[in-house]
């Protein structure tokens, strides 16, 4: 390890949620230590979903398109009842960030390619096979107890730990914090393949009381199918090489595939019941466990990495104050939570409990299909929970839910030849979209938000997208993770101007 002693931020395990963290800081040009105690990163598959959400993080570490080289993007889920008739689809074509909203990758490809972007950063350090033995806190940092590969001691200390180490975070342990929820009683069998073609790119959902199953074609041929267990199937029974063949036969695998991976799971939905104390925080895992129905584990990570490290960049910079740091569990637990009650509705519909059950909701789709809006509702996906939260940095407008955009991710549009957040850089920015462009640029430039060194931007209005129809004449403060911080009509520009000055103010 590197001679330092000291660094404004540390953080404790190398997946995709403390890459991605480690990534992000190093953009910002925050000094960061990584630490992983593993040799490597993972090199079996695990999740093998990023959304578009993600992607647009991943745009925001500049490795997007090496991540995409690397995906099959754009995939839907088609649901078939027990008799095999297709009851539903779900394909969005929909692109409000960007980038498509389901696409199939392979984690230790992901993960790779973000360790590998790591040497782009002389000010990011990252030290595998570097273990967190203990830390303590004092009111003006952490000390660090590291052991290093032959198992002697190292001491360290940085202003702020981030623990993104997994499930079972011994960072978590140590801070006395319990995860709230529940453990599922069904266990699922995983069963990952190579050299498995599909005639399809699209997840198959077998919505069968006597055999749920899912099935999801990746890339390079590659293939998982997720079944679940019942009640008095041991995991030796159903892991036997047989009974793998067997379901292998039976749901459509390709007669070449190779079997690279089979485990059994018990899927939890939990919380942790505070996201950190004092300069310590949990991401990912650490804070929270869902069930893989929605695909929303990792993205849910990559969206706390994406929410904590333009904070921490601000904080330790000294361009907001240390208060900003209250705002990540009032912003991110919410959503975790919708996400995770999302997950479990998605599994009652791939896995009905009874015959009954799975007729009921095979025809309630069929009922809804009748009706333009709601299959339209249905096929984009519009179901998910968007990402969206009522507190934190924020300049709240008043208005309900479906009427601001003030705590929602932005649409990421194209301009031109670029997409959007290409032309933002990577700190606040202030969008006009207005008919009077040029004048309220104008006074943007003579006035700024003091600190937030905001850059100007006009989205021309064939650039805007239905999203942003009814906020003509509007100024949208964005933060550097493209959430709204403030929505503000140009006739209001130094009333907006003096609530962005107290917002501020509350962070020191």
């Amino acid at each position: 390890m590197a001679a330092k002693i000291h660094y404004p931020v540390a953080i404790v395990g190398g997946g995709p949620t403390g890459l991605t963290l480690a990534n992000l800081l190093g953009v910002y040009g925050v000094e960061c230590l990584l630490l992983e105690r593993n040799a490597a990163t993972v090199h079996e598959p695990r999740a093998v979903s990023i959304d578009d959400e993600s992607l647009r993080t991943m745009q925001a570490t500049g490795i997007v398109d090496e991540v995409m080289s690397q995906t099959v993007a754009g995939y839907g889920s088609h649901y078939y009842s027990a008799a095999g008739r297709c009851f539903a689809k779900v394909q969005p074509t929909e692109q409000p960030f960007g980038f498509p909203r389901r696409n199939a990758f392979r984690q230790p490809i992901l993960e790779r390619q973000l360790r590998e972007a790591l040497a782009r950063f002389p000010h990011v350090t990252a030290e595998f096979r570097h273990e967190l033995a203990s830390f303590e806190q004092a009111s003006d940092g952490v000390l660090l107890r590291v052991r290093d590969p032959w198992g002697g001691p190292i001491e360290l200390s940085c202003d702020y730990l981030v623990a993104c180490d997994g499930a079972s975070s011994a960072v978590r342990r140590a801070l006395g914090i319990n995860m709230s929820g529940s453990t599922f009683r069904e266990r699922w069998l995983i069963v990952d393949l190579e050299n498995s073609p599909s005639a399809s790119p699209h997840t198959k959902v077998f919505s069968n009381p006597t055999r749920p199953c899912i099935a999801l074609p990746g890339p390079d041929n590659t293939r998982r199918y997720e079944f679940m267990l019942h009640d008095g199937e041991t995991d030796e029974e159903m892991l036997a090489p047989g009974m793998i063949a067997h379901l292998m036969r039976t749901h459509e695998a390709a007669p070449q595939s190779r079997i690279v991976r089979t485990v059994v799971y018990t899927f939890h939905a939990r919380l942790a019941e505070q996201w950190g104390k004092g300069r310590v925080f949990l991401a990912g895992d650490a804070a929270h466990l869902m069930p893989p129905f929605a695909g929303q584990g990792m993205n849910s990570g990559l969206r706390d990495a994406n929410n904590l490290a333009w904070k921490l960049a601000a904080v330790t910079q000294q361009r907001l104050g240390p208060r900003l740091l209250d705002s990540y569990e009032r912003e991110r637990r919410d959503h975790a939570g919708s996400m995770i009650q999302f997950a479990l509705n998605m599994g009652r519909v791939l896995a009905p409990p009874n015959a009954a059950a799975a007729w009921a909701i095979e025809n309630a789709f069929r009922l809804l299909s009748l009706f333009p809006k709601a299959r339209d509702y249905i096929a984009q996906m519009k179901f998910k929970p968007p990402p969206r939260f009522a507190q934190g940095f924020i300049v709240a407008d008043g208005a309900g839910a479906r009427h601001t955009l003030v705590g929602r991710l932005f649409p990421q549009p194209r301009v031109g030849d670029v997409l959007l957040d290409d032309l933002l850089g990577d700190g606040f920015s202030l969008v006009v979209r207005s008919p009077r462009a040029s004048e309220v640029m104008s006074k943007l430039a003579a006035e700024p938000c003091s600190k937030l060194n905001a850059r100007c931007i006009e989205l021309p209005a064939d650039a805007a997208g239905p999203r942003l129809d009814r906020f003509n004449d509007h100024v949208f403060l964005l933060r550097p993770d493209r959430y709204v911080a403030a929505c503000i009509s140009v006739d209001e520009l130094a009333k907006g101007a003096a609530s962005i000055e107290k917002l501020i103010a509350a962070t020191l």
